[in-house]
């Protein structure tokens, strides 16, 4: 009797996790458009929605695609858990924060044409690897990868064990590769030069982040030093 009500409950909790991380992720699409039509000035920015597109894609294909196998994981990402690495929330902070920073810098360049007006075809470019990075590669790690939570710790309670299928087959941490993707191609789909500063940031802070959980990985999983092994690249084949 405790254990199918433990159970019951397990599930209950998990339940009410994945709608906190849905509704989270919802308010955070509409905070991106207030910050990025409110500093603009206007509605009619096409990119900008192309951009919101992007975002609102993610949320859309991971509810799609993990919410009916993998709720747990969801859940886990809608808040903070114990055994998170110290270093990582202070680097998720930094990353928060040239967020934001990066698409009012983004915004404000558009509102007061600081960039020089780029050819239609770089925008779309920028688009098309906005794309590829945040809905392509991102969601694919996701889906393949039943451990891809919001901080690094070693989930014990999860039974977390090395993922070497999918885009783990090719580089260790294709999910930040997809996100460096995203925000270096933003400026260019924008228009906004200006924002590369901000974004070449979190790009930084987003290598400083895998190196380190490659180190603790490399430390406290079961099998992942065989794993490195036989997938040398962290980021990129050939190069890093």
């Amino acid at each position: 009797m405790k254990t199918a009500l433990s159970q019951t409950n397990g599930k209950t909790n998990v339940r009410r996790g994945a709608i906190r991380w849905l509704i989270r992720e919802t308010l955070g699409n509409l905070f991106l458009i207030a910050i990025l039509f409110g500093v603009v000035g206007r509605w009619d920015w096409w990119m900008g929605w192309a951009l919101v597109a992007v975002y609102i894609i993610w949320t859309a294909a991971t509810a799609i695609f993990i919410l009916p196998v993998n709720a747990a994981m969801l859940a886990e990402r809608a808040r903070p858990h114990a055994g998170t690495k110290k270093w990582d929330v202070a680097l998720l902070g930094m990353m928060g924060i040239l967020g934001i920073v990066a698409y009012v810098i983004a915004s404000l360049d558009v509102r007061w044409g600081w960039s020089p007006q780029f050819p239609l075809a770089v925008q779309w470019v920028g688009l098309a690897l906005a794309v590829l990075g945040h809905d392509v590669l991102l969601v694919w790690a996701m889906v393949t990868n039943a451990f891809f939570v919001a901080t690094v710790r070693i989930q014990t309670d999860r039974n977390q064990m090395v993922v070497s299928r999918g885009p783990y087959r090719y580089v260790r941490h294709p999910g930040y590769a997809g996100a460096i993707l995203l925000h270096l191609a933003t400026p260019f789909m924008l228009n906004a030069l200006w924002a590369l500063i901000p974004a070449g940031l979190i790009v930084l802070v987003l290598i400083v982040r895998t190196a380190l959980e490659d180190k603790t990985l490399h430390d406290e999983l079961l099998g992942y030093k065989e794993y490195a092994a036989r997938v040398r690249y962290r980021l990129l084949p050939s190069v890093w």
